[in-house]
């Protein structure tokens, strides 16, 4: 059939049929294009974020490792190190409000022994000690005391002012804060120097106790206690002193000594031909229970000075030492007793009073080491050498009102001596010859600078005329001459020294 011979309509309706069967193949070619086109278009961003996805999560697990790497600082302190600490603490802090106490005794025991005209001036001599003390110790004191290991086993060093606190982490390395251990510490160096309160009643200007109390808190004991327990030259050696019966009361001890021998005795202490005159305190109940006050502090200043307490070794061991101390106490009151009972003919309260003193602080250096039966012995020898020292001052025309060198100075260096005699924690490689050398050695050296320091401290004071307050003003009492104040009413405040019995004369004696 010939295509001419077709029809035109046939013709025209088979090429528009194929156009319009072209264009819409092209359209839909077009429309899949698109469509491909937007699929691949919202698929791009997805695509983005997978292949940026690794980056992210490398960057907070690396952050996670980072939190992880940071956590056991943190997290450091376990149940049982936590526990410890705060055990450690508490119990350091009741300990050293024990100690603090301690001046409460000390205040009361000086006041009985002692005139009633000289009444507020022993009180506010006790106050300021105290208050001097924890001051120069905070600035110098403390940091000179504990200067660091960089300065162990040497003479001086000093870790400079204030206390730092541990309030970000607990102190783990010691085991209990270091505010409790500021506070244990100057309640020591306040008790060293209370002491010397009692040694130079009664005729010191009070001027001259504050530059006394000052120095000896701030630079003298301070110094010495760093020997022994800021780990210098004697620590190295290898001494030992427990609690202090050196390093604290034979400090205050021989400063004592030093302060009677550079004021001279009170007035009508000795007469012209040198015979002693006794001058006996105004109440001794005030100093009976000073002395019970200061038996019950002691609990703080011996076990106290255990420093860790918690776990069952600590606590034996702490309790050890009390049951050791308060052996020595009682063997102390009981020999100087008999002693006195014996030499004079009378049982004398006071000097059981100074015999229970005598034995606690013959015992604080070695109370850790020594057996029950060494407590008895360091007791019973202290409750000797009290009476002993009290006497040998009055041979010696040295005015101790209270007993302060005997009790403290005395006894001191025999709790010193003893340790080395007695004590069971020789150092490793050392003799019992050797820790006995070493005990008597050392004992020496802090006896000596306490006592030098303070003998030219006080003559220089005496010197420039800032020691000893006038006559007048002495035999009207330093509570009116000083402070313009009488304790008692004035009409009960009598001197009524020139009544007192003569039949026994006790230089020091708690009676003098």
């Amino acid at each position: 059939m010939s295509w001419s011979k077709l029809p035109v309509w046939l013709i025209v309706a088979a090429v528009g049929l194929s156009l319009v069967t072209a264009s819409y193949a092209i359209a839909q070619d077009a429309a899949e294009a698109s469509a491909t086109e937007e699929a691949a278009a919202e698929e791009s961003p997805a695509t983005e974020a997978t292949e940026a996805e690794p980056a992210v999560v490398e960057a907070e697990v690396t952050e996670e490792v980072a939190v992880e790497e940071e956590a056991p600082a943190e997290a450091a302190i376990s149940f049982e190190e936590d526990t410890t600490y705060t055990i450690n603490t508490l119990i350091m802090f009741i300990c050293a409000v024990l100690v603090l106490f301690m001046q409460a005794g000390f205040a009361m025991l000086e006041v009985g022994l002692n005139a009633a005209k000289n009444t507020v001036n022993i009180l506010f001599k006790n106050v300021m000690d105290l208050s001097i003390g924890v001051l120069l110790f905070l600035f110098i004191g403390y940091g000179l005391m504990y200067p660091g290991g960089d300065y162990a086993g040497k003479w001086f060093g000093f870790a400079g002012s204030f206390v730092e606190r541990d309030v970000d982490a607990p102190n783990l390395e010691t085991g209990w804060s270091n505010s409790a251990d500021f506070l244990f510490q100057v309640a020591f160096a306040a008790t060293a120097a209370t002491i010397v309160s009692g040694a130079v009643a009664g005729r010191m200007k009070f001027g001259a106790y504050l530059v006394y109390s000052a120095v000896l808190t701030g630079l003298i004991y301070p110094i010495s206690g760093m020997w022994k327990w800021g780990g210098g030259a004697l620590a190295e050696w290898g001494f030992a002193d427990f609690a202090g019966s050196v390093v604290v009361h034979a400090v205050g001890g021989f400063a004592g000594l030093a302060g009677a021998i550079a004021l001279g005795a009170r007035l009508g202490r000795f007469s012209k031909d040198g015979k002693s005159i006794p001058m006996p305190g105004h109440n001794i109940a005030f100093a009976a229970l000073g002395v019970f006050v200061l038996w019950v502090g002691w609990y703080g200043f011996n076990p106290g000075s255990q420093l860790t307490y918690a776990g069952a070794s600590n606590a034996e061991a702490t309790t050890y030492i009390a049951l050791t101390t308060t052996i020595a106490a009682a063997a102390g009151a009981m020999v100087a007793m008999i002693v006195a009972w014996t030499l004079f003919k009378k049982p004398d309260v006071t000097m059981a009073l100074n015999g229970v003193l005598a034995g606690l602080v013959g015992i604080t250096a070695n109370c850790d080491q020594v057996t029950q039966v060494g407590a008895l012995v360091v007791g019973g020898v202290a409750g000797c050498l009290v009476v002993a020292g009290i006497v040998l001052l009055d041979k010696l025309k040295i005015d101790d009102p209270v007993g302060a060198f005997p009790v403290h100075g005395m006894c001191g260096v025999w709790g010193g001596i003893a340790t080395g005699l007695l004590g069971t924690s020789i150092p490793e490689g050392m003799t019992r010859g050797g820790y006995i050398w070493v005990q008597c050695l050392s004992t020496a050296i802090i006896c000596a600078w306490a006592f030098g320091t303070m003998i030219c401290l006080f003559y220089a004071l005496k010197a420039v005329g800032f020691l000893r307050v006038s006559p007048e003003h002495e035999q009207a009492g330093l509570d009116v001459s000083e402070h313009g104040m009488h304790a008692y009413p004035a009409h009960l405040v009598t001197d009524s020294y020139s009544n007192a019995p003569s039949s026994r004369s006790l230089t020091g004696s708690p009676n003098a």
